[in-house]
């Protein structure tokens, strides 16, 4: 029988650390700030168990560098390389997601089925029980409920060793509830439910000791663990409580120390787990603190137990399901090339772990990692490796997780095991059930003794079998994907170790190198099952894209993991020799390689591949791609001269540049075959072909390509041939005749025939090539920078190459030393030369043509540094001919296109002197006539014609804007003189009317800025009223413009004539911005304006006037009027809008509905109202409030029938909003009282008024509601308030001696002893006349005396004397309540006086404490805050609403909430 996984050898985690490869971390990035004095246990047992904060902060920092598995000795790489880019597959495929996570199975699951059968025979045969706990270390041993205890070896035959104990026992004990085997396995605890624990000798099977009296009786034991020191182990039983189990041997008795380490009085303890250090780890530093982590329900405690007894920190849960079941979990952790433990604990979904570390200098640090959130309930967790849980939740599902990557690898159903709970001994059912409530909650899902975790294995308990789980190595990980042919994932996973990404890793040992090259093989293996597989398992017969699919879904991925493991020569010998044996296989394939040539992923493909390859695409027409896959290969091992055929037949000409240039290092002759194609039809004049004219935009770019260095279509020249391949293209195109020239050939034909092609874009090469050489020129010759490829293939059309050359040539900077050249120079200059010889002395050429070059050599002559050398000879002679036509066509008026252009070449030409000897005049009437204002710029500013220069931004549509700035530019800058300046002042003063148009905000500014003084003639020149109306806007508004132009300037104080003429024009154009022109304006004069709204009839800009002029009865008569017409309109027939007459002007005015209308001026009364009754005395506020009552209630006797209904609601509603807001200055009698004997309601019902009463009423009820509840608060919190005074100044104080302080005698408690005795806050007692001797009282009257404790004050460094007058509210000496007590003396008269009680400054400072426990603010603010009005007004009876009331009772979200006073725990 072969040895299987399940039973091997358990190995130590620790053992295989490799701390060499893990990534440097600082430690400062998780350390916390350190606790001065930690914390006792005896602080930690008092401790309300709500805690809510944390001991230590919380750091979200994660160890994101541990990339060494304690099996797997991991990389830290964390991604792979790219797939290639697709964007060039011709039919679509899948794409194969390298990145994708894929982790396969984790967990072997194996049963044990050796012990499985043994347990089931046990009960049955010798009456063992059920299990019921289990544990794992060099042998399994099982516990049953008849209080048993199994001992199984580990070998293969899982046989049965020793059975512990006897059904006798378990009848006393009962049910076996933990166990415990030490780190040498010699030694075994058993708990039992009814409290008993026993120690036996695994050796022999021998009972050791019989321990009793450990713990309180009549509690089950729930947890028994050893720790690291063999005499030392740990135990909880169901009352909560943690006790220490030391064991001894003396004098040949062994014996066992109890010792309490946790009261489960101060909160029940459900789990501890001490820290287990393997055999290598002994000498860490920590070990020898022997911790303990122990889980109550509320909260982690981790102590040390050595030396002595400590606490190292508190964790508290939080807020979690009291169901849920407290988890703890120790591991060592390789961190910083240290190894360190680490602390998961949980309660519910969230993991937690705390790193604990020892520093240089001897410092304990508890440092808090990111938490883990996984969605379930947890109620097992434990490590299996150094970066690996497993947990399983409460529906019985194991989750492997990976900690630093917070990854879940894996869930496994573990339902069918059928789990052993622990639920009967954490209620302790075995002695009568006396738990709490809280624990046998939690014990409904505890399996604390089902699930142990040792050394990587985990052993689950079941109810008749027992199991075991163990990580996978990473071969028997991908075997199992290959077991179900999932090729892709296990190439997946594979790559994953590979690159040292993957999780969990388990098997791989060595150097990187060393491990790659192992799953490397591993990976070729797999790569030939998959072909091997896809090819035999292809459907022989079908439907050919099932068939093509079936490989598409291989063959990419094959390529793919070739390409990754740089393993071509498999790809192209054996696997593709399988391929091709299936014709379907072979075109897929053929056709997937070339998205990676393309991407250059693929380079280099072998002849026997390539030839197939082209073979293919050619017969499947599929060009496009045999182009791209040329211009990216090598092709020197191919038939270059097949290959250029090929490509010209098939009109593939960027491949058969490529082959020339890469195959032959020839970059002539593709030149030549492409002049050998166009040049006929341009010297015969015929249209070019679609075809021709792609491949005369290929000759224009592959030019500008090579004349920058630049490899054609993409790529760089060798830069050894970089200055040879220019010249011989200079040479080339600079050539006299072509190689088959016949006697009528034209001198230069290539130049010739490019320019005759298209000579714009011909200029804009030589353009582009010359602005590349100065970039070259200003770069030294050092810098050596990488150019971009340019990996876009689409031909140009006809007209568009400039753009394609900018891509090629402005983004390259360094080529070979070509500039320095004086050559180079030369070329330049005769290609120049050539340029005008060509086009000026031939007449085939049209002026447009003529003007291109011109352009071309005048933007080259403009620049700064040109490097252009003309022969001016030439040139001028050249213009003598040609300029003229060369102007003709540039200011041709006909020609619309380009216009801006043909402009700025002239005006460039002009600059550089390219026309000085042709007469000015005429070209100003060229350029006039073409409406070059540019032009006619530069030709007047040499004259010195500023006024005409306006001109000519008028008329410039680009430019109107300008002309501002121009002039304002003129007018502030010096240079110019005084004549010059008048001159353009006229002349902006005959075209002001044109400016205004324009901009009259901009014309405003100048006129301030420039001539204030101008205003009036200004305004007489404006003939239309409108931009006389937006001229003075400007000028005077501030509202009108945001005065953010470019000089802006502060409004200009005019006459009050100006005003009150810009006032008739806001009145006719805008009359709904007069008022606030009103209100921001002061320059007006009243009387004057008041007339000018009476005549435009504009009642509320009337009104305001009125009430600025003091007369607040006028204005109210004249917006109640406003209000009585609007009201009439509303109730009359006619609904629409009011009509205007066009005598009255446009105004700007929205439609509104009369509703609206009638609610907006009763808002406009109201507020003048308002306004006006803060002066008024009671009689003349009823003269304005009562008559806009009556106006509101009138027109509701009118309205009848159901249509009126809603506009009657509405004028209801209005009413009240009217009665409300005179509520503050009427009162509510007087309101009624006019209601009642109106006259229009006197002869009615009182059911037409009852809304109105009734909601009057209504609020007169709740503001009497209001008042009573605050009166009743207020009563309250003052009795409150002087209740607690009376307390705290009368509470009794109790000595702490009973004899003086100070003289040390005993008082006397005799009542007729004429001692007074005085007795501190602070306990100290005294006699008042040892006090007064000392200092420490000051005697006034009688009854008023103050006092200081003589010890407190002494011991702060001061005498009581001194204190007597200061702040003694400091220290402890300061009484909270000082009380005199003294015995009963006659008085002169007789009579008995008791001293009273005072209140000093130490009780004003104690009271003032007892003031801040009610948090909050304070009810009487709130109400003081309620009541407080403006001037004299009174609180509204009904509902105030007023406008610029700040008040909170003003809010209509406030809400007055009545809670009782604070209560205060005596």
């Amino acid at each position: 029988m072969s040895e299987s996984p399940d039973t091997r050898s358990l190995v130590s985690a620790s053992s295989q650390l490799n701390l060499m490869e893990i990534d440097t971390i600082d430690d400062k990035e998780f350390d916390i700030p350190q606790v001065d004095t930690p914390p006792t246990l005896e602080s930690i047992l008092n401790e309300p168990e709500d805690e809510d904060e944390p001991f230590i902060l919380e750091d979200t920092c994660l160890l994101n560098t541990e990339n060494i598995d304690a099996h797997s000795c991991e990389t830290s790489s964390l991604a792979s390389s790219d797939s290639g880019d697709r964007t060039h597959l011709k039919r679509k495929r899948k794409t194969v997601e390298l990145n994708a996570t894929v982790h396969g199975s984790v967990l072997r699951h194996s049963i044990l089925k050796g012990i499985s059968a043994q347990i089931v025979s046990a009960a049955d045969k010798v009456d063992a029980g059920l299990p019921t706990a289990v544990t794992v270390s060099g042998v399994i041993v099982v516990g049953t409920s008849h209080g048993l205890a199994l001992v199984f070896g580990k070998d293969l035959n899982q046989a049965l060793r020793l059975c512990l104990g006897s059904t006798a026992t378990g009848a006393e004990y009962g049910a076996v509830s933990a166990l415990s085997i030490n780190h040498d396995c010699t030694r075994l605890l058993c708990g039992f439910a009814k409290g008993q624990i026993t120690m036996w000798d695994l050796a022999n099977g021998k009972l050791l000791r019989t321990i009793t009296d450990a713990h309180p009786p009549g509690t089950a034991i729930l947890h028994v663990k050893f720790t690291d020191d063999p005499t030392l182990a740990v135990c909880n039983d169901s009352g909560g409580s943690v006790f220490e189990l030391a064991f001894r041997r003396l004098m040949g008795m062994r014996t066992c120390e109890s010792r309490c380490l946790f009261s489960g009085s101060k909160g029940e303890v459900c789990n501890v787990e001490p820290l287990l250090t393997a055999p290598d780890l002994k000498d860490h530093p920590i070990t020898q603190y022997s911790l303990l982590a122990m889980a109550s329900l509320t909260k982690i405690l981790v102590i040390g137990l050595k030396p002595s007894l400590k606490v190292w920190m508190t964790f508290p849960y939080g807020k979690t399901d009291p169901t849920s079941v407290p988890q703890l979990a120790w591991q060592f952790v390789p961190v910083q090339k240290v190894v360190n433990p680490i602390l998961a604990f949980c309660r519910g979904d969230t993991i937690h772990f705390l790193l604990v570390k020892k520093d240089e200098t001897g410092t304990i640090h508890v440092i808090k990692q990111r938490q883990l959130q996984l969605n379930c309930d947890i109620i097992s967790l434990s490590w299996i490796n150094s970066r690996t849980l497993v947990v399983m939740d409460s529906g019985e599902k194991l989750r492997v997780v990976d900690r630093p990557s917070q990854e879940e690898l894996e869930t496994l159903d573990m339902a069918e095991v059928q789990l052993v709970y622990n639920s009967s001994h954490f209620k302790s059912l075995a002695t009568g059930g006396n738990v709490s409530q809280a624990l046998a909650l939690v014990g409904e899902k505890a399996c604390y003794q089902s699930v142990c975790s040792y050394a990587g294995q985990m052993v689950l308990l079941g109810t008749k079998s027992a199991h075991i789980m163990t990580l996978r190595n990473w071969r028997e990980r991908v075997d199992c994907l290959l077991k179900q042919e999932r090729f892709v994932e296990a190439l997946s996973l594979a790559w994953s170790f590979h690159e040292g990404t993957a999780k969990a890793v388990l098997g791989l040992f060595g150097d990187p190198a060393k491990r790659k090259g192992v799953v490397a093989d591993k990976m070729l293996e797999i790569l030939f099952q998959y072909v091997e597989r896809s090819v035999k398992k292809c459907p022989e017969h079908g439907k050919i894209q099932v068939m093509e699919q079936h490989f598409q879904d291989m063959v990419p991925v094959v390529v793919d993991y070739c390409l990754l493991l740089q393993r071509t020569d498999l790809l192209f010998n054996q696997l593709y020799t399988r391929l091709v044996e299936n014709c379907v296989a072979r075109g897929v394939f053929l056709e997937s390689l070339e998205p990676y040539i393309v991407s250059e992923r693929l380079g280099c493909v072998t002849a026997p591949v390539m030839r197939d390859l082209l073979t293919h695409l050619q017969d499947n027409n599929m060009m496009d791609s045999v182009e791209n896959c040329l211009i990216h290969l090598d092709i020197t091992s191919l038939d270059i001269q097949q290959v250029v055929q090929m490509c010209w037949d098939n009109q593939l000409y960027d491949a058969m540049i490529y082959v020339f240039n890469s195959g032959m290092n020839d970059y002539i002759n593709p030149m030549e075959k492409l002049f050998q194609v166009i040049s006929p039809p341009l010297r015969e004049g015929k249209a070019l072909t679609d075809e021709q004219v792609v491949m005369g935009n290929k000759l224009l770019v592959y030019i500008s390509c090579s004349l920058a260095g630049r490899a054609y279509p993409l790529g760089d020249i060798p830069e050894d041939l970089v200055s040879q391949v220019k010249n011989q293209v200079f040479e080339f195109l600079t050539r006299l005749h072509s190689a088959e020239a016949g006697q009528k050939e034209e001198l230069y034909p290539y130049i010739r025939t490019l320019l005759h092609f298209d000579t714009r874009e011909f200029l804009n090469v030589l353009a582009l090539v010359s602005q590349v050489w100065e970039t070259q020129q200003e770069i030294p010759q050092k810098t050596t920078t990488t150019p971009q490829r340019t990996t876009s293939r689409t031909p140009p059309t006809q007209g568009e190459v400039s753009t394609s050359l900018q891509t090629h040539l402005v983004s390259q900077h360094t080529f070979q030393d070509f500039k320095n050249d004086k050559q180079a120079l030369e070329y330049q200059q005769r290609i120049v030369d050539i340029l005008l010889k060509v086009m000026v002395e031939n007449s085939d050429f049209t002026p447009s043509q003529v003007g291109c070059l011109f352009t071309f050599l005048a933007r080259q002559l403009a620049k700064p540094d040109n490097t252009l050398f003309v022969n001016r000879k030439l040139f001028d002679q050249c213009c003598g001919c040609a300029v003229p036509q060369v102007l003709e066509f540039l200011c041709s008026p006909d020609d619309d296109s380009r216009h801006t252009e043909r402009q700025q070449v002239l005006l460039e030409l002009l600059q550089v002197g390219g026309v000085v000897q042709f007469d000015e005049g005429r070209l100003l009437g060229l350029a006039e006539k073409a409406e070059f204002y540019q032009i006619c710029e530069f030709l007047y500013e040499q004259k010195h014609l500023y006024d005409k220069i306006m001109d000519c931004y008028l008329r410039d549509p680009l430019r109107k804007e300008e002309i501002f700035n121009y002039i304002h530019n003129l007018l502030s800058m010096p240079g110019y003189s005084s004549e010059e300046k008048q001159c353009v002042w006229d002349k902006a003063l005959l075209h002001i009317a044109e400016l205004v148009t324009l901009d009259p905000a901009k014309s405003a500014d100048l006129v301030a800025m420039h001539f204030p003084e101008e205003v009036r003639p200004i305004i007489t020149k404006l003939h239309d009223d409108h931009l006389v109306f937006q001229f003075l806007r400007c000028l005077l508004d501030p509202s009108a413009t945001s005065r953010e132009g470019p000089h802006p300037q502060a409004l200009l104080r005019v006459s009050p004539d100006l005003h009150e003429l810009h006032m008739g024009l806001l009145c006719r154009f805008t009359p709904r911005q007069l008022t606030d022109f009103l209100k921001v304006s002061q320059d007006y004069r009243l009387e004057e304006a008041i007339q000018i709204t009476e005549q435009y009839q504009l009642h509320e800009a009337t009104a305001y006037l009125l009430e600025k002029k003091g007369d607040s009865h006028g204005a109210f008569q004249v917006l109640l009027k406003t209000l009585k017409d609007k009201l009439s309109a509303l109730t009359s027939e006619k609904e629409g809008a009011e009509k205007r007459s066009e005598e009255e002007g446009e105004r700007e005015r929205e439609e509104e509905s009369p509703l609206q209308r009638v609610e907006e001026s009763l808002g406009d009364i109201i507020a003048l109202c308002h306004r006006s009754s803060q002066s008024l005395n009671q009689e003349q506020r009823g003269v304005l409030w009562f008559p806009l009552l009556e106006a509101m209630m009138s027109p509701q006797k009118l309205l009848k029938g159901p249509d009126a209904r809603h506009t009657s609601e509405a004028l209801k509603e209005l009413t009240m909003k009217v009665l409300n807001s005179m509520s503050s200055f009427i009162p509510l009698p007087a309101i009624i009282q006019r209601i009642l004997q109106d006259p229009v309601y006197g002869k009615g019902k009182l059911a037409e008024i009852q809304g109105l009463i009734l909601g009057m009423l209504e609020t007169f009820n709740y503001e009497q509601t209001l008042l009573e509840t605050t009166t009743s608060l207020l009563n309250h919190d003052l009795h409150w308030s002087l209740s607690h005074l009376r307390a705290a100044v009368s509470r009794g104080l109790h000595p702490r001696q009973d004899h003086c302080n100070i003289c040390l005698q005993q008082y006397k408690r005799r009542h007729d002893s004429p001692e007074e005795i005085i007795i501190f806050s602070c306990g100290h007692l005294y006699h008042c006349q040892c006090l007064q001797r000392k200092g420490s009282g000051h005697v006034g009257h009688r009854l008023l005396q103050a006092w200081s404790c003589y010890k407190c004050t002494s011991s702060q460094g001061g005498r009581g004397g001194d204190r007597v007058t200061t702040e003694t509210g400091r220290g402890r000496s300061t009484s909270l309540a000082q009380t005199k007590v003294m015995s009963r003396e006659a008085g002169e008269d007789g009579k008995k006086v008791f001293a009273e009680t005072t209140l000093d400054p130490q009780q004003s400072q104690s009271w003032d404490q007892l003031r801040c426990l009610y948090r909050g603010p304070s009810r009487l603010a709130i109400l003081s805050e309620i009541t407080h009005c403006h001037g004299n007004e009174k609180a509204g009876l009904l509902n105030p609403s007023q406008p610029g009331t700040a008040s909170i009772f003003h809010n209509e979200n406030f809400q007055l909430k009545l809670s009782p006073p604070p209560s205060v725990e005596e």
